[in-house]
């Protein structure tokens, strides 16, 4: 007998509709699966055949055959085991059809028949709405699924529960979320930029990164509190809409680093991958592409401290995903795309042993070895980076002080100010800061007046900028403005995007 149940498998951070076709005849007892299946597809059969019989149901000593549709595409994981089972039992009679066609259905099974949770909740149920399907998955994901509006989810627990739902023996209550209750109950973060003892030209420098999502590079000895900042820049950003929390959260629903009853991301990520990752963990990668780095800090900020030791082919890769905002993977077998929009921010020493320029500290390198710590750090690389500045050690006096500065209470409301007015000038562009500015609008929204105009021409023309590099100043000073709520680019606005190129003002 011929049983057909519909479920879903992941392709980026997208699902797309397959269909578990189960055909049950007469012959030697076997179990087959076709449809491009990868191991742990193949493996599924021992957890079924177990699955079924722990669960007090008669597992068939017939010819098994299943197949799973669109048979052209790679099939991995275990997320197919639960329509197996049913499309099994559905074939042998056990479980009755009527309905069944209305449902969506995905779930892992364990040898005793319960039901495990499986990687990529939120895009299968933005699928099942597509497809006008009702959704069935482990009652662990229930809550993540439950998100999308306009779907029906239910969550089960056991291969037995769900066999009585659809013979009518039991009833399952779809399970309802409201996505707004969770940025209302967000809790705030521990830390606080006012932590940071001093520096108050770098937190100059990261309100306006933030005001404009400008990438930033720090320099500085070692203790000077460039990690400390760093951690501190979420905090300064503006808070996730829920366009941006779904989007992220299917990002790091399909790399499975959500935590146990987490449903949705409503923080902006902060990813610090240490400098021995490959170019295949910061980008993505793998027989079957999983997210990188670069993807889990989408929405977010990827902190790279000690930015020149991590491998160069590992920092050059970088370059498309910071110009794009997505990245593009292609195997053999595949090409997936994923979205890659973050700030990044980099940490480094001046010098090999760290104390180039410290008052305090005389530094040990040579020239030769300055110049080679340097060049580790190409140049196509460092004009993609908007804001450059410098960290110097603190003198006791500050770190005496019990807070220092600004809250990040207070910097969040000037940069929330320059994000709206941003949104207001870029409406219906889709462009949502001036960082993502192409260049064919740079002059449109960063036109200057004749002195600003002189100014930033002695600067390119005695600093030797590049076309890039030139263009991201006029942007940085664009964000300035706007954080003075400036409607035009005054020349103050210029000299201080100027001083923010401190690797071009060195050389």
């Amino acid at each position: 007998m011929l049983a057909k149940v519909s479920t879903s498998a992941l392709l980026g951070i997208d699902a797309y509709h397959v269909e578990v076709e189960v055909d049950i005849s007469r012959g030697l007892p076997s179990f087959s699966t076709v449809g491009l299946p990868d191991n742990a597809v193949k493996e599924s059969k021992d957890r079924v055949r177990s699955a079924v019989k722990n669960s007090g149901y008669i597992f068939p000593a017939k010819k098994i055959t299943v197949n799973l549709a669109p048979a052209d595409i790679k099939k991995e994981g275990t997320i197919f085991d639960l329509p197996v089972a049913v499309g099994i039992l559905m074939a042998e009679g056990v479980i009755k059809g009527e309905g069944l066609g209305d449902y969506l259905i995905l779930g892992e099974l364990s040898l005793d028949g319960g039901i495990k949770p499986v990687r990529g909740a939120l895009p299968v149920a933005v699928c099942a709405r597509a497809l006008g399907k009702k959704l069935i998955l482990p009652e662990a994901n229930s809550l993540e699924a439950s998100l999308v509006e306009g779907v029906e989810v239910y969550g089960v627990d056991t291969l037995s529960g769900l066999v009585e739902f659809f013979n009518g023996g039991s009833v399952l209550e779809p399970r309802r979320t409201d996505i707004n209750a969770y940025f209302r109950k967000n809790a705030a973060t521990q830390l606080d930029i006012a932590d940071v003892k001093g520096q108050e030209h770098v937190k100059r420098a990261l309100e306006v990164a933030a005001a404009g999502r400008h990438n930033v590079l720090m320099t500085g000895p070692p203790g000077s509190g460039k990690t400390m900042l760093a951690r501190r820049l979420p905090t300064i950003l503006p808070d996730m809409t829920a366009e941006e929390a779904i989007e992220t959260t299917k990002v790091h629903s399909v790399a499975g680093i959500l935590e146990p009853g987490q449903a949705i991301v409503t923080e902006r990520p902060f990813r610090s991958p240490h400098h021995t990752i490959s170019d295949a963990g910061l980008i993505g990668g793998g027989r079957i592409p999983r997210p990188g780095e670069v993807s889990l800090a989408h929405n977010g900020v990827l902190f790279l401290d000690e930015l020149p030791e991590f491998r160069k082919n590992v920092l050059e890769v970088l370059r498309q995903p910071i110009e794009d905002g997505r990245v593009s993977i292609s195997r053999a077998l595949v090409s997936l795309t994923y979205p890659a929009v973050f700030m990044l921010i980099g940490a480094m020493n001046p010098c090999p042993c760290g104390f180039l320029g410290d008052t305090h500290k005389e530094c040990v390198c040579t020239p030769m070895q300055v110049r080679q710590y340097m060049a580790r750090l190409s140049g196509p690389l460092i004009d993609r980076i908007d804001i450059h500045c410098d960290v110097p050690n603190i003198r006791f006096r500050e770190l005496n002080r019990e807070r220092s500065g600004e809250t990040s209470a207070q910097l969040k409301k000037r940069v929330d100010k320059a994000r709206s007015i941003q949104a207001e000038r870029f409406k219906g562009c889709g462009i949502f800061s001036n960082s993502a500015l192409p260049s064919r609008l740079v002059r449109k929204y960063c036109e200057l007046g004749a002195e600003s105009t002189k100014l930033l021409e002695a600067a390119v023309e005695r600093l030797g900028f590049s076309a890039r590099a030139c263009t991201r100043v006029l942007k940085v000073a664009r964000t300035i403005a706007d954080l003075d709520n400036e409607a035009k680019i005054a020349p103050e606005h210029v000299s201080e995007a100027i001083q923010y190129r401190t690797i071009d003002r060195r050389e």
